[in-house]
């Protein structure tokens, strides 16, 4: 079993170094929720006669969360019929690089193991770019759809702006400061349009007012919605959520699923005219 340890804004309060306070408000930033690692990967098998044609979805949660962000929705996509690998990386052991290629390998090797015919994707923030960064040099056979959720496809302008900030790499990793909008070290702004089936969800939403101050447009706390959208996306729909919990928002679940199966989202009918 897996150990997770959750922090909570009231510890700023606690502490007594106003640099503690600031670069633990830059972690919480960047999703920092749970640190503890957890198991590398684990992959959930569903009943036999609910698999739809052996297709397999491959979880991959973002900057400073492990896998258990993702649990939510790995239950209910074996609910649905899927095999689900649910992968834990340590976002701030390595760089993006590396990242990519052991996040998606593990992915790929669990669905490969359970005999999928058919291999998805639906990630959460920086879990977006590592299956871009990847798939960029790679080509998967068995590739099917991609959801990513409130990926910085063009980097986010909070990194830009506070990435120097004594202790946010040291809380956040070398990714966050790869995650910046432009410049040599921007992963996003190094990577050409995408060449898969994606469909794009971003959030409206913050509960981060003060990192909302330096995004230029409408955002979830930490992406602006338009650097979500990505050249070569199939699909693209907004919700009302945050950053920080988009992932687990049943309604963008079940987003989730219409995409892997329909190709498309499930949008909203027009308000007819009067």
């Amino acid at each position: 079993m897996s150990t997770h340890k959750r922090f909570d804004a009231d510890i700023c309060a606690t502490f007594t170094a106003p640099i503690r306070c600031g670069a633990y408000l830059l972690a919480l930033l960047v999703g920092c929720l749970s640190t503890v690692p957890a198991p590398a990967a684990w992959a959930a098998e569903p009943p036999s006669d609910q698999a739809p044609d052996n297709e397999c979805v491959v979880l991959l949660h973002g900057l400073s969360r492990t896998d258990f962000s993702m649990q939510k929705m790995a239950k209910v996509l074996a609910e649905n019929g899927y095999f689900v690998s649910n992968v834990h990386y340590d976002s701030r052991d390595n760089n993006i690089q590396a990242l990519a290629n052991i996040a998606v390998n593990q992915g790929i090797t669990d669905c490969l193991r359970l005999g999928a015919a058919r291999i998805h994707f639906a990630t959460h923030s920086l879990g977006g770019i590592l299956v871009r960064y990847f798939f960029k040099d790679h080509t998967l056979e068995e590739l099917g759809r991609v959801v990513m959720l409130a990926p910085p496809n063009h980097g986010s302008q909070i990194i830009d702006v506070f990435g120097q900030v004594p202790g946010f790499e040291l809380f956040s990793g070398e990714p966050a400061l790869q995650l910046g909008t432009s410049g040599p070290d921007s992963i996003p702004a190094s990577l050409p349009p995408v060449g898969f089936e994606l469909g794009v969800i971003a959030g409206n939403r913050s509960m981060s007012p003060i990192f909302s101050l330096a995004l230029p447009d409408r955002d979830d706390g930490k992406v602006t919605v338009e650097s979500t959208k990505i050249e070569g996306m199939q699909d693209f729909i907004e919700m009302p959520y945050t950053h920080t919990f988009i992932m687990q928002r049943d309604a963008v679940i079940q987003q989730v699923i219409h995409f892997l199966q329909q190709g498309s989202f499930n949008h909203p009918s027009p308000a007819p005219e009067m």
